[in-house]
């Protein structure tokens, strides 16, 4: 399953999604973590040192890698110059599995081993000097966009991506890429801001979004909540002597992680879960194709030089069975 996790910056987004990753690694789940927030400190709350959380590949170094893998065999991709991050597959595309080697996550993937197993983590890279002023962030997004594009995963397996705060997420198409989405909320009237622009965005799309209360301190934080957002609140996490410890560099083991917010890290997994349940490959399909079509519209055709519609295969829907041994894939 795809998870998000957004929210306002200081929320605690990237702390939360970490947590979720690591108790996902316990449950014996299969884990790519994408850390595609402009700050990227993903690597760091999962336990790496600051040399190695800087050594980590950027994905946007390495776009013309990933583009050149997944185009494949695909007919109506002229050359790679021509993708652009909403780039949908079609016959002859590469796809993207969790449990597997392939050239993208050879450049761009780099295993951590966790208290209870080892995820897959990539990163879009942070946003440097030689950025400003020529570039925006959502061109480095864009790497992690084309990835879940072409990506099939199945309801063992997550891909827990860590988004940029705020509702910067909403710049591209890449909201409605996951089966559910965490938002990330404090007990304030800024904590449930994001909250309202979120769901007032992603209402006609059908995103599936569930509020996480952070930092609460007791009922009347989550009578506020409750108040604020509705049956969308799923459920309240408190301050965590386990987090504490951990921020400040010398993490106990994740075993020893409060019970009260073990509870509420299980809840966060059975409601992804269930989503599992609710997938529509043909909904995330004709998405996909609806934001390239714009994205080409306002900027693509313009910028390659080339008839983005002509990209999408009519015939081809992303799903699962595609992710079977047996389905065929350009050598």
């Amino acid at each position: 399953m795809k998870i998000a996790f957004v929210g306002k910056g200081g929320s605690g987004k990237t702390t939360l999604s970490s947590l979720f990753i690591r108790h996902l690694a316990a449950n014996e789940a299969h884990v790519v973590a994408v850390d595609a927030d402009i700050n990227q400190h993903l690597g760091a709350a999962l336990g790496l040192d600051e040399n190695e959380a800087a050594a980590l590949p950027a994905m946007g170094a390495h776009l013309p890698l990933i583009k050149d893998y997944l185009r494949g065999t695909n007919p109506r991709i002229s050359s790679a110059e021509t993708m652009i991050k909403t780039t949908p597959p079609g016959e002859g595309s590469r796809l993207l599995r969790v449990r597997e080697d392939n050239p993208v996550y050879d450049a761009c993937a780099r295993t951590v081993r966790l208290d209870d197993g080892e995820i897959r983590l990539m990163a879009t890279g942070p946003f440097t000097e030689t950025d400003l002023g020529v570039a925006c962030y959502h061109s480095k997004v864009g790497a992690v966009e084309l990835c879940l594009n072409h990506l099939v995963d199945g309801q063992d397996e997550y891909v827990v991506v860590d988004m940029t705060a705020g509702s910067d997420s909403f710049a591209s198409g890449m909201f409605t890429r996951f089966d559910m989405t965490f938002l990330v909320a404090e007990p304030t009237r800024k904590g449930v801001s994001v909250y309202r622009q979120y769901k007032d965005y992603a209402r006609d799309f059908g995103v599936a979004l569930k509020v996480v209360g952070n930092k609460v301190q007791g009922e009347d934080d989550l009578d506020f909540l409750r108040s604020e957002v509705g049956d969308d609140l799923l459920v309240g996490i408190g301050q965590s002597d386990w987090v504490r410890t951990m921020e400040k560099g010398r993490p106990a083991p994740f075993e020893l992680l409060e019970a009260d917010n073990r509870m509420a890290l299980q809840a966060l997994q059975n409601t992804a879960e269930d989503s599992y349940e609710l997938r529509d490959w043909e909904r995330y399909t004709r998405q996909m194709v609806h934001f390239h079509l714009k994205n080409a519209k306002s900027w693509g055709n313009e910028k390659t030089g080339a008839d983005l519609a002509a990209q999408v295969d009519p015939a081809f829907v992303l799903h699962e069975h595609l992710s079977e041994p047996s389905a065929a894939q350009p050598a």
